[in-house]
């Protein structure tokens, strides 16, 4: 099968609250236009109380741009679980998702989705993890294990808001025993970053061409996070 080139970014959107303060779910859709990425995980994309409604409205991210929500089928008004979420393409297919149930000290999940990119399949991972270190490696154990199993299916890629400050260790640390981690740069506090708390992560079957920090000026806004991006070979 011929190799395909793809740039998948990650972003902790904040609910859509920028540093400003205010909820403005359409400045979100513009830093992902300027990124242009053909698959986004996103971390925080639900409110947080009530019925945890999705940060993005549908009909915004129809008319606003050219990308769909995976449908993870769990909570009616959310985008995704636990605030995880993906964004594809339109001529992306989406041929299975799920959702993994990991140990936690604070309500903590994973999303998972097999696509299939322009007839190649990719199965993606997004994730946010715990602030505590010890929950994190745990987190890292169960989603490590899980990402290896589906390797044998797809060529297989992670992504999330790691929480982990630490350059080569904790949960990185078990990452990096089966993954390739990608340092893509300071990403929070987006208006001066210091930590590189996001990341992205590939199997022996991906190929990191670049990668980077999103930093515009509209992005130091958006939210409290700077989207990380990487363009890789599959």
């Amino acid at each position: 099968m011929t190799s395909i080139e793809i740039k998948v970014a990650s972003y902790n959107i904040r609910k859509a609250i920028g540093t400003d303060r205010t909820r403005r779910p359409i400045r979100i859709l513009n830093v992902l236009e300027e990124i242009d990425a053909d698959i986004v995980i996103l971390q925080e994309a639900d409110r947080r109380f009530g019925r945890r409604q999705s940060a993005l409205p549908a009909f915004l991210i129809e008319a606003h741009s050219d990308y769909k929500p995976v449908p993870l089928d769990v909570q009616r008004d959310s985008m995704g679980w636990h605030g995880n979420a993906i964004l594809v393409r339109e001529d992306i297919e989406v041929r299975h998702h799920d959702i993994i149930h990991i140990p936690y000290l604070e309500p903590r999940g994973v999303i998972t989705a097999r696509l299939g990119v322009k007839g190649q399949a990719l199965s993606v991972f997004g994730m946010h993890l715990d602030l505590s270190g010890l929950w994190r490696t745990k987190q890292a154990n169960v989603i490590a294990d899980r990402a290896r199993e589906e390797q044998e299916h797809s060529p297989t890629i992670l992504t999330g808001d790691l929480n982990e400050w630490r350059r080569n260790a904790g949960c990185l640390k078990v990452f990096g025993k089966h993954f390739s981690v990608l340092d893509c740069g300071r990403s929070f506090h987006s208006q001066r970053p210091l930590a590189r708390l996001d990341r992205i992560m590939h199997c022996d079957r991906v190929e990191a061409l670049e990668w980077g920090v999103h930093h515009s000026s509209l992005a130091t806004q958006a939210s409290d996070h700077l989207p990380v991006w990487a363009r890789l070979r599959v």
